[in-house]
């Protein structure tokens, strides 16, 4: 017996819009990027301008994520039965690859500057980075309710809120610079930057990676459902389970249960189902059960 349950309106229910939040976002940090730009090249900082750097990958990112989010919620077509869900593993991947890109263009302008330091409009530094930790606190707070459970989300979230909080090591870095007059200080917390931005970005790295290669979703202990699996009444064996994300935010399984007593009612796939979704955050379960014919198994094994 084959139960595919596809639990409609439960399983695919429609995705939290952020449409509006992506809009306000990507309007106010390009418009910031762009002025954040400008002075960094007036100031003479290479700080500042590490920070817009960085911020014009996070809004090429946004973009990206905005899009995916928007792909997740079209309906599935005959070619596409899952719909675009996977495109947001897409967006998440690819806004990780921009953040290596973008730091890898700042390690080599703070070592440049290090060598061939010029002065700083200290001044003009924490004006225009206090304006950041405004712009980039607030907008990242437009997607703090999502970020728990959703990849995509979460990677737009931390990468605002990083920027609030890389905009805050400027100013302190601008500051330190006024009184000391120690202009070295400028392109090493260019480098700092860049620590930061690996460090959070390799998280968002990892798990997009792994989502697209169909690793299991980190959050998911497959044994723990395996053991689950086990334990429901007439259950000898539990074989081919397979676990893996159809998003960033939704997960799919497929499992065979040898069960040669008996099989399982709908009541009792509506329950495993339910079960799924609540102990583990599993949105789409597809059973097979089989009586356990070992000749058929052989072979299946070797099919495998």
């Amino acid at each position: 017996m084959h139960n595919h349950n596809d639990h409609s309106g439960h399983h695919h229910p429609t995705p939290q819009s952020f449409n509006k939040s992506f809009g306000i976002a990507v309007l106010l940090n390009f418009s910031f990027v762009v002025l954040q730009a400008i002075y960094a090249i007036l100031a003479s900082s290479m700080s500042l301008l590490a920070d817009a750097v960085h911020n014009f990958g996070d809004v090429f990112g946004l973009v990206l994520a905005w899009g995916a989010t928007w792909l997740l919620t079209l309906p599935a077509r005959k070619r596409y039965s899952y719909g675009f869900k996977r495109t947001t593993i897409i967006a998440a991947l690819s806004n990780a690859l921009i953040l290596v890109a973008t730091s890898a263009l700042i390690i080599y302008e703070s070592i440049y500057k290090l060598w061939h330091l010029t002065h700083v409009n200290e001044k003009m530094v924490i004006i225009v980075a206090l304006i950041g930790i405004v712009i980039n606190g607030s907008t990242a707070m437009l997607f703090m309710k999502g970020a728990h459970d959703d990849l995509n989300i979460k990677g737009a979230f931390l990468h605002l809120l990083g920027d609030a909080l890389i905009s805050i090591g400027v100013v302190v870095a601008a500051i330190l610079i006024l009184f000391t007059q120690k202009m070295w200080i400028d392109p090493l917390v260019g480098l700092f930057i860049v620590v930061i931005i690996l460090w959070g970005t390799w998280g968002l790295l990892r798990d997009s990676t792994g989502l697209i290669l169909d690793a299991i979703p980190r959050h998911i202990d497959e044994q723990k459902v395996e053991i689950y699996l086990q334990k429901i009444p007439g259950v000898a064996a539990v074989h081919d389970l397979h676990i893996w994300g159809l998003s960033t935010k939704e997960v799919a399984l497929t499992v065979h249960l040898t069960m040669p007593e008996q099989s399982l009612t709908d009541e009792d796939f509506i329950k495993i189902n339910k079960e799924l979704k609540k102990q583990f955050r599993i949105d789409h379960a597809t059973i097979q059960v089989e009586k356990g014919n070992s000749e058929f198994l052989c072979q299946k094994i070797e099919s495998c």
